[in-house]
């Protein structure tokens, strides 16, 4: 005879297998549906992003008897101004040396060309016009001030405002913004709240050492290619700090468009641009950032690539520079739970 009773166990398997294949089987819509909510919510986690790794400086402020709101004011103007004069300062030197690696990219090009009998007219044609229209723009938003910036990149300057407005209010109220936090992690467990504490200190040293690398790879750069006489050593330093974000890949892009540059205009300066690409990595790598970072956030460089790889692949450039945090926060949470589980069964053993 056949039970008139239903078997729940199956009907739950067979709904969980239906909501996968509706996820799986729509997963480019899903994807669509996730990358414009990332794109939304974007300048709000940029935003307290950086005003998370401030705020160590107004505590710092106001371990010197300084009152909070006087410490954020302080932090708020200094790093606002420190922005507008290396915008303002630096926009008509990236200009005059864009045009120069214009001119240099251009004439490699056409060397290779006649060297190794290659047509690379269409390459040289695309990178032509897309340097020119880049140079342009630039030219354009010197000459014409900030009203021409606005009116051709409103999306942009909305994204910056809110953004900026954001960072302001999350640096004002970090603290009761960590305090809710704790209180929350506490009112769960004390487990929970030790959990916190510890991504907190990832999640805290990565970020802080990510700015602190960007800014010293800035100037060391810069400083470094002047003293050889390399033209662009204004664009390789903003290029080599920028690209800190990407590991291995971006220091390897800075230094082939720093050599392919110099081996255009004389042995002497080929020469000191190649010793800064193979010298200054390495002493970046095993000095200054293991200095910087301590023993923490270190990543295995095999694994590095291949989750760079992925988030390229599924969000592009903003992938690209999300999944070493989204890693660190993942590793934080398995490490911490995982040692502890690990721990209670070698206790109980």
């Amino acid at each position: 005879m056949f039970s008139h009773k239903l078997n729940y166990k199956i009907i739950n398997f067979t709904a969980l297998m239906l909501l996968f294949y509706m996820g799986f089987s729509n997963i480019e819509l899903w994807l669509k549906i996730l990358t414009s909510i990332f794109k939304i919510l974007l300048p709000f986690l940029i935003s307290f992003s950086i005003a998370y790794s401030l705020y160590p400086l107004v505590l710092t402020l106001t371990k010197k008897r300084l009152k909070k709101n006087l410490a954020n004011i302080i932090v708020v103007i200094g790093i606002s101004l420190f922005f507008i004069a290396l915008v303002v300062i630096t926009l008509p030197l990236i200009y005059e040396q864009l045009v120069l690696f214009s001119r240099y990219i251009i004439s490699v090009l056409n060397n290779i060309g006649i060297k190794f009998n290659i047509n690379l007219g269409g390459v040289e044609l695309k990178l032509q016009d897309y340097l020119n229209t880049l140079i342009n723009n630039l030219s354009t938003i010197i000459s014409d001030g900030a009203l021409t910036l606005v009116n051709k990149s409103i999306t942009f300057i909305g994204n910056f405002i809110i953004g900026y407005i954001s960072g302001i209010y999350f640096l004002w109220d970090m603290e009761n913004i960590r305090l809710k936090i704790k209180k929350t992690g506490l009112k769960i467990s004390l487990k929970c709240y030790e959990y916190l504490k510890c991504l907190d200190s990832e999640i805290g040293n990565y970020i802080k050492g990510l700015a602190i690398t960007m800014l010293i790879q800035l100037f060391e750069y810069a400083i470094l290619f002047l003293i050889v006489g390399h033209p662009n050593w204004l664009l390789l330093g903003i290029l080599a700090s920028v690209t800190t974000v990407i590991p291995y890949f971006g220091g390897i892009v800075t230094n082939i468009i720093g050599i392919v540059v110099a081996s255009t205009i004389s042995p002497t300066v080929l020469l000191g641009t190649m010793i800064i690409c193979i010298l200054f990595p390495l002493i970046d790598s095993y000095i200054v950032s293991p200095k910087i970072y301590g023993k923490t956030n270190d990543i295995n460089p095999f694994l590095s690539i291949l989750l760079i790889s992925i988030g390229g692949s599924i969000f592009g450039v903003i992938g690209i520079i999300i999944i070493l945090p989204c890693y660190i926060f993942l590793k934080t949470t398995y490490n911490f739970f995982f040692k502890n589980i690990k721990k209670l069964t070698t206790d109980y053993l």
